[in-house]
């Protein structure tokens, strides 16, 4: 990709140590922990980088600061791409928050294409099925 073409790509999802992992949420996630979530997270990152997007990472805490942590990193920078984390989009904890952050993009950033991801593995194919 050129470096005129490159897509920008903000990747939204919940700080790893903020994450209840004993919740029923998680329960068919065994072994499952804030270092694993990471893990994935920077590997997500490099490969986005790597196939030639400018990916920026906008994590949150459980929703006391989110919504204006996003909002303020969406006026600050035109993206092209978000994905919304399955760690917010798929636990039942998280519902309102993402909902609350869905409107948040849609009014921040009406030009993004959304996207979603299933783990942070797989973040680059969410990606590139939108942009």
């Amino acid at each position: 990709m050129d470096m005129s073409e490159k897509k920008s790509v903000m990747l939204i999802g919940l700080k790893p140590t903020v994450i209840d992992f004993s919740s029923p949420d998680f329960a068919n996630s065994p072994g499952l922990d804030a270092h694993k979530i990471q893990a994935g997270l920077d590997k997500a990152e490099e490969d986005l980088k790597r196939l030639g997007y400018d990916i920026e990472m906008c994590l949150t805490d459980a929703g006391e600061t989110a919504e204006e942590v996003v909002r303020s990193r969406l006026r600050e920078k035109r993206f092209d791409c978000i994905i919304i984390g399955a760690g917010i989009r798929t636990a039942a904890t998280y519902f309102l928050l993402f909902e609350k952050l869905i409107n948040v993009v849609h009014e921040n950033a009406p030009q993004a294409k959304i996207c979603f991801n299933t783990t942070p593995n797989d973040s680059p194919e969410a990606v590139q099925r939108w942009i």
